[in-house]
């Protein structure tokens, strides 16, 4: 059987880059995503990547329009192959008290948290459907279940990726396909640990595990979920953030 395919959007940053590593040792053939203003950054990961043994590829796309989708998407199904594991990764903040909230950072983190669910899942969604097997993996965060000070835009795109897998999971469930939300806390990714000594301290005080996640272990459960033996689990949403929220 030739290898199945996985697509991680934002596959070039801190969590997305564990997750790649984590598949591609699974053994799947590995495509992560990045923007055009990302790459240099995205073909100087590659190359790092190829260097520590990871034939890793990568695939230009801006996953909040439509159009630069179906490109991208039609240039890795002709390269490479269909993709039979979808992981939706990609996301940006852009926080502020919802009074002083401008449109664009309202409209910017919706389309690229929750409307790239959309567009990047509606372009794999009938291949897996005709090989009667695949797996689609949505990430969203703690703030999407419990909501955050200053983050209206961010909680609301990243609840509405939970809506999405629900219903969806509902329409593939019996060919083979399964949909499911991770809802990752606080996770020491090189962007969070640039943040103040301080400003750290007071994060991991609220962790009842008193310490921040790690990527790999975000990677070890989307590797779980993307495996044949996780066939019985969709429509979940999985928190993974060391006690922070219980419900």
């Amino acid at each position: 059987m030739n290898k199945r395919i996985a697509l991680v959007t934002g596959g070039t940053g801190g969590i997305g880059s564990s997750i790649c590593r984590q598949l591609f040792a699974d053994g799947f053939v590995v495509v992560a995503n990045y923007i055009a203003a990302e790459k240099e950054r995205a073909h100087s990961w590659q190359i790092s990547e190829r260097a520590a043994g990871r034939d890793v590829h990568i695939a230009e796309g801006d996953v909040s329009d439509y159009d630069s989708v179906v490109v991208m998407m039609a240039k890795i199904k002709t390269d490479i192959g269909p993709v039979s594991v979808l992981i939706n990764n990609a996301g940006i903040t852009k926080d502020g008290v919802f009074r002083k909230m401008p449109l664009e950072n309202w409209m910017d983190v919706l389309n690229v948290n929750l409307n790239s669910v959309f567009n990047v899942t509606r372009q794999v969604v009938d291949d897996m459907l005709a090989e009667g097997w695949g797996r689609i993996i949505n990430m969203s965060s703690v703030n999407g279940q419990k909501g955050q000070f200053g983050q209206t835009n961010y909680s609301a795109a990243k609840a509405g990726m939970h809506g999405f897998t629900k219903a969806l999971a509902q329409e593939t469930a019996a060919k083979g396909i399964t949909v499911n939300t991770i809802s990752p806390g606080y996770i020491g990714t090189e962007m969070l640990m640039a943040i103040k000594p301080e400003i750290l301290d007071q994060i991991v005080s609220t962790i009842p595990v008193g310490r921040l996640g790690k990527p790999e272990e975000i990677a070890k459960l989307v590797s779980y979920l993307a495996s044949d033996d996780a066939a019985f689990i969709t429509g979940a949403n999985i928190a993974i953030n060391g006690g922070l929220h219980m419900y």
